[in-house]
């Protein structure tokens, strides 16, 4: 595939994600994710709520925590480096210290060198809250917000990640871990492949993820 001019050489040895609810990081930066982990970052996840009230009828409670941890492994981050909370979901309004001190022990204990959070632009109340917080904690470092399409009603896009087609199968791979969410209409896996797929074309690349940029720090 022809290009035009170079790729930034984007490999940091500490990654955050933050997801507010198992699956949100895979679906906003998956194939980054695998990029990430593929170029030798050490590459943590983090997960605030495995949506209990939100599981279809027929599942366990505990059934997001499982497969948050077997869509991890399909990414190559290992157990350690996932961590999963309970909060209660569309709750995170009320929780906003908590949070937020949550996200202020890791910034001390791990100082981490990119940060990728859902945007400022998410309607999701849950979603709001972790933004908000995670630019209050993490302001030290360079912070990215991941794109929920179906949740951002403005979303400009300042920052392409060009991905090869093993990244995006490692997504996809991925989200199809979430046995409990194939329901919905988003999980469906040509839509990610065409997500990924019409980002890159836009910059002349074959797939492609989209970040807004809150900060960064070189």
């Amino acid at each position: 595939m022809a290009r035009e001019g170079s790729d930034v050489n984007f490999a940091p040895e500490r990654a955050l994600v933050l997801a507010p609810h198992t699956d949100d990081g895979e679906f906003g930066c998956g194939g980054v994710m695998a990029r990430l982990v593929e170029a030798g970052s050490q590459v943590r996840y983090v997960a605030f709520s495995i949506a209990t009230r939100s599981l279809p009828e027929g599942f366990a409670p505990d059934t997001l925590a499982g497969e948050v941890r077997e869509a991890m492994a399909e990414l190559g981050i290992p157990p350690e480096n996932l961590t999963v909370h309970d909060f209660d979901v569309r709750t995170f309004p009320e929780h906003r210290q908590e949070i937020l001190e949550l996200l202020i022990e890791l910034w001390n204990d791990w100082e981490p060198d990119v940060v990728f959070q859902p945007s400022l632009h998410d309607i999701h109340q849950d979603h709001q809250t972790v933004a908000a917080e995670g630019l209050r904690a993490f302001k030290r470092t360079t912070i990215l917000g991941y794109e929920i399409p179906w949740n951002n009603f403005d979303f400009a896009y300042q920052a392409y990640f060009a991905l090869d087609k093993r990244h995006v199968e490692r997504k996809v791979a991925a989200l199809a871990k979430y046995e409990s969410q194939q329901h919905r209409r988003y999980a469906n896996p040509e839509y990610v492949w065409n997500l990924a797929r019409t980002h890159g074309i836009n910059v002349n690349r074959e797939y492609a993820e989209v970040f807004q940029v809150y900060r960064v720090i070189a």
